[in-house]
């Protein structure tokens, strides 16, 4: 599981036209795309590892109050590790869901079968990777979750940032907290690419991890969603806070994936909304 990534930025690429989808009417869930309901799984799992994890690892816990209990939440935060999807939810004071891809769902025999449980204690849902109508679906996935009143867990930089640096944020998280008129909590969160670097089977026991959930921000008085402007302030105003969190040293640029194509390289060039 170490070599992969959970599906934490898929709505982060955001299109003109997805803004626009917003806006039509909520049609049916279908059984792959209905909102995932935490039960025996998920407390069992949280009863086991979070006592487990508090022995092992001496994880620093701040501001879990900061997190309300109730209502549509956006846990936005810095991504430096995998493991990083595993502190967020894991100590929070409510359940908060994040997609993770759907081969952790999909798997044969006993391995498959502890996968799967794993990632439902843990408080993932499957997703579909890609772009298109994996994206739409991703997109889709996740305002149904918000909308049905539950927290959710999103990085706004995208991908994991592998110098350490906080990059700067894309718009999705922005477009799900104002068309969703969902709070947002930053979550800063410092030494999870010590206790386990890029390529380690483990974590480390010796790096101290800290977990800061910051106060809610509520975006609603910048605008619509509809609004590239007020997606860009209100990213902007998300990174501002999730940086005085961490720490990091600014990066002042996008974590662009490399450019698989010329097509692709003049795209990052020229100016243009990093949804």
């Amino acid at each position: 599981m170490h070599s992969t990534e959970c599906a934490l930025d898929y709505d982060l690429r955001v299109t003109q036209d997805q803004v626009s989808a917003a806006d039509a009417p909520e049609p049916a869930a279908s059984e792959a795309h209905k909102v995932p309901r935490v039960g025996f799984t998920y407390y069992f799992g949280r009863a086991v590892l979070v006592p487990l994890t508090r022995l092992l690892y001496r994880p620093r816990i701040e501001g879990r109050r900061n997190i309300p209990r109730t209502g549509k939440v956006i846990l936005a935060s810095n991504h430096l590790s995998f493991i990083d999807s595993l502190v967020i939810p894991m100590f929070a004071p409510r359940p908060v869901y994040f997609l993770a891809k759907s081969s952790y769902f999909e798997g044969t025999g006993f391995r498959g079968w502890l996968s799967r449980h794993f990632f439902t204690a843990i408080g993932a849902t499957p997703v579909q990777r890609g772009a298109g109508q994996a994206a739409l679906d991703a997109l889709d996935q996740q305002r149904r979750i918000l909308h049905s009143g539950r927290a959710i867990a999103l990085y706004p930089e995208g991908t994991r940032s592998l110098d350490g640096r906080l990059y700067k944020g894309r718009t999705g998280v922005a477009f799900l907290a104002l068309e969703e008129g969902a709070k947002v909590v930053p979550v800063g969160l410092i030494g999870t690419n010590e206790a386990m670097p890029v390529g380690a089977k483990m974590p480390n026991r010796h790096p101290r991890v800290i977990v800061r959930y910051g106060e809610p921000i509520d975006l609603s008085h910048l605008g619509p969603a509809s609004s590239g402007r007020a997606r860009r302030q209100a990213t902007d105003e998300i990174m501002a806070a999730i940086h005085a969190l961490s720490g990091q040293e600014l990066a002042n640029a996008y974590n662009e994936a490399p450019a698989a194509n010329p097509v692709e390289r003049l795209k990052q060039v020229l100016p243009h909304e990093r949804r």
